[in-house]
């Protein structure tokens, strides 16, 4: 009964188990070797450790840097992170989403990332779809506001927070409010060293024969070594053959602001005191291999820190579990570590009181070896591979509760965030408004309104969107685009007008027209899509009925009063002289157009109102893309200046307090010298500058215009007013447009298209870096 019993046991586990996938893919974000610093010696020693305990596991790091050129990092870094440069912090939450990665392991410092008390890191880890759990090496009694927002958006973002003390716990529960249930507490991980006497490894240091104490780690003032080399005149007078080893080279961050002034100041101190021949500094980051040994070497171990407040110290976890009698002032983690007659505790700032118990452990052989062993045993708990192991369970835990309560994204928190990553493309709802004579202007939800009818201006968008879609890599999207293409233009066809040399905007559902002559509008956005076919299509007969129909109606842009569709013109023309250079009269338009445009601004604008007109309407982005565009082409450098200058004025104008951005509402607009309207929010607002955004990026090479093409698309998954995403990735459309206190959930052609036609270029835009980046890898490599 009882092999049954068991056998049944073993099989409910395996069953149980199977519930959950196993965890085959962790990313370690901290410092990393070869960086100097105790964080990075701490990642290296996570990764290694549960690679070790667990084959099977791919982990990796992500390392942030603190100079430009970063560093050395071995193959298991796979993305480095730029401190002070939060975009870098995004692009790794997209990594780390795109990359199938399990679960995210965190190592928090707050003097590791950048911002304020380190927040860039928060977005990051607000993007990450994935369990997340945290390991806090410093944890504040008394933080300022800024670490405490920190500390409390850590609290709601991690699924598990790992601490190194039981006085980490305490002060997560009491000061942090995090539940008990959410915190594991796991020790710092140690090598796992032999309990040998010291004098085996005396004579590699050059100290046979003499009694070894021993500091080591990053050399800093609020180390303390003053007070230990303040205590060596009495314990040289009673023991003359003691030597002072002090490990470890000055702190990376200190050598930039001081120098080596602080470990001359303690060499100066050896010699003004008649000790300097009983210290020896190793000025120099050693190898975990050598600290074993140096470790080894040492009768005594001192901390004799300064700040109460240290929560955790790598140091002195190495010194204990390989068995050394530690003298220590009373930090936290040193009166957690050597309680129970692990160690001696002196007061801070006292080397009388370190110099008595040095000479009380070297005079009393029996106590100091009863200490070493009461410290070699408490630490085999500290060893890498039980430390791998309680770090795995701590993961598993994580992903079991995170599949019982998924975190839903709360767009209302992310504050400089934005959602993870672009969503799929889903051309269901464009198919659906979608007939044999074109798009439907409308839908009642999703549902397309027949009554009404179509427009010209939203069939002009589908057929830019449909020539675009021809660059995809999917072969079945590629075929759907071109079916759809012919559509689109077949309506443009008819709604063109010869005898006018105009196109008519609004045709009923029952393919009667409702007027002669159509908007200005409809003819500028008509000839943009006429222009991209031409110049886009894969297609030569789609390529060449476009071109025809866009030669008959270019005339007539010339005589639009519109700057818009001035602007729209221009974008056509550019288009279309991608396939057709040589037509002389589309060259001509456009410098005719150009130079209107340009005029425009010049006469309109001042410091501070940058602008074409004296009112900031609809389309706005389109004015400066088209002057981006001519400067670029025509080797205008005005132009080009013009552009840069009023879009990044309109960025700055329509972006929230927030950061999110928040298009001219179209109830009032923005005039010179009035209020901007803050509603209705628009779509096609958002789409436009997504658009201008990605080509100043493509002319000035600044990310500052990728950041901005960003923040403009996300506006359609949720980071607005409102915080509700327009994109309803049910139907693959896009609702109307936000009102002061909810989102029209009518799903248009407008709207649909601005969100697939923004989300395209994003694509389109995302696949240049990437091949721009991979021909720089082939070139320097």
């Amino acid at each position: 009964m009882t092999g049954k019993t068991l056998s049944v046991g073993r099989e409910l586990g395996m069953m149980e188990r199977s519930q959950h996938p196993a965890i085959r893919r962790v990313a370690v974000i901290g410092n990393y070797l070869p960086r100097k610093c105790g964080i990075a010696t701490f990642t290296a020693d996570v990764c290694e450790s549960l690679s070790a305990e667990y084959e099977d596991l791919v982990c990796f790091a992500l390392p942030v840097n603190d100079t430009e050129t970063g560093y050395a990092y071995p193959t298991r870094v796979r993305f480095e992170l730029t401190e002070q440069d939060v975009a870098s912090y995004r692009r790794a939450a997209d990594y780390l989403n795109l990359n199938n990665v399990d679960l995210v392991c965190l190592q928090h410092e707050f003097g590791i990332f950048g911002g304020d008390a380190g927040g860039h890191i928060l977005a990051l880890l607000r993007e990450l779809r994935m369990p997340l759990v945290a390991t806090l090496h410093t944890i504040l009694k008394e933080p300022g506001d800024a670490q405490r927002a920190v500390m409390d958006e850590l609290g709601r973002l991690c699924d598990r927070l790992i601490v190194m003390s039981q006085r980490g716990v305490d002060f997560l529960k009491d000061i942090y409010g995090i539940p008990p249930g959410k915190i594991d507490l796991i020790p710092h991980g140690i090598p796992d060293v032999p309990f040998v006497d010291p004098n085996f490894y005396k004579d590699q240091f050059g100290v046979e024969g003499r009694n070894v104490i021993l500091t080591f780690g990053l050399l800093s003032p609020n180390k303390g070594i003053e007070n230990a080399i303040k205590a060596l005149p009495s314990v040289c007078a009673r023991h003359p053959n003691t030597t002072y080893l002090i490990v470890g080279a000055t702190h990376p961050h200190l050598i930039r602001h001081e120098g080596e002034a602080y470990r001359e100041s303690l060499e100066a101190l050896t010699r003004k005191l008649g000790v300097h021949e009983n210290v020896v500094f190793h000025n120099r980051f050693v190898s975990i291999e050598e600290l074993v040994e140096l470790i080894g070497a040492a009768d005594i171990y001192v901390t004799p820190y300064l700040n109460q407040t240290q929560i955790v110290s790598g140091t002195l976890a190495y010194a204990v579990g390989a068995g050394k009698p530690v003298i220590s002032t009373p930090y936290w983690h040193a009166e957690e570590l050597l309680a129970d007659g692990r160690g001696r505790l002196v007061p801070f700032n006292d080397p009388e009181a370190i110099s008595e118990q040095i000479l009380d452990l070297l005079d009393n052989e029996a106590e100091r070896h009863a200490i070493r062993k009461r410290a070699y045993v408490f630490g085999r708990e500290m060893i890498w591979s039980t430390v791998a192991r309680r770090y795995m369970r701590s993961f598993e835990r994580a992903r079991d509760e995170r599949a019982r309560r998924p975190r839903a994204v709360d767009l209302r928190q992310v504050a400089e965030g934005r959602p993870p990553t672009l969503p799929p493309l889903k051309l269901d709802h464009l198919k659906r408004l979608t007939d044999t004579t074109g798009i439907l202007q409308h839908a009642v939800f999703a549902v397309p309104n027949y009554d009404e009818g179509y427009a010209t201006d939203d069939n002009a968008r589908a057929l830019v969107l449909a020539v675009l879609l021809e660059e995809s890599d999917d072969k079945a999207t590629v075929a759907a685009a071109r079916a759809l293409a012919t559509t689109y233009l077949a309506f443009l066809w008819h709604a063109f007008e010869p005898q006018t040399g105009r196109f008519r905007n609004f045709m009923g559902y029952d393919r009667c027209w409702l007027e002669d002559v159509g908007s200005e509008d409809s003819h500028g956005r008509a000839l943009w899509a006429l222009g991209a076919a031409a110049g886009r299509s894969h297609d030569p007969r789609l390529r060449g009925a476009a071109a025809r129909l866009f030669s008959q109606a270019l005339p007539a842009a010339l005589e639009l009063s519109s700057p818009r569709q001035w602007a729209f013109s221009l974008l056509a023309i550019h288009e279309y002289l991608r396939q057709f250079y040589g037509d002389r009269p589309a060259q001509t338009a456009r410098e005719v157009l150009a130079e209107r445009l340009l005029e425009l601004y010049r006469r309109t604008s001042s410091p501070e109102w940058p602008w074409f007109e004296d009112v900031v309407t609809y389309s706005n982005a389109k004015l400066p893309h088209a002057l981006l565009l001519c400067g670029r082409w025509l080797a205008r450098g005005d132009m080009t200046e013009a552009g840069l200058a009023s879009l990044r004025w309109l960025a700055d104008i329509q972006r929230s307090a927030e950061g999110y951005y928040m298009p001219i509402g179209n109830r009032g607009f923005y005039r010179r010298g009035g209020e901007r309207a803050r509603f209705d929010q628009q779509p096609v607002e958002a789409h436009t500058m997504v658009s201008a955004c990605l080509e100043a990026y493509q002319v000035t090479g600044d990310e500052y215009w990728r950041t901005e093409a960003r923040r403009a698309f996300d506006w359609f998954l949720g980071r607005n007013d409102l915080h509700l995403p327009l994109y309803d990735p049910t139907t693959g459309g896009c609702r109307d447009g936000l009102h002061p206190d909810r989102a029209n959930q009518n799903e248009g052609a407008e709207s649909t298209l601005a969100f697939l036609i923004g989300l395209v270029e994003m694509r389109m835009g995302e696949s240049v870096i990437n091949r721009e980046a991979e021909m720089t890898e082939v070139v320097s490599t």
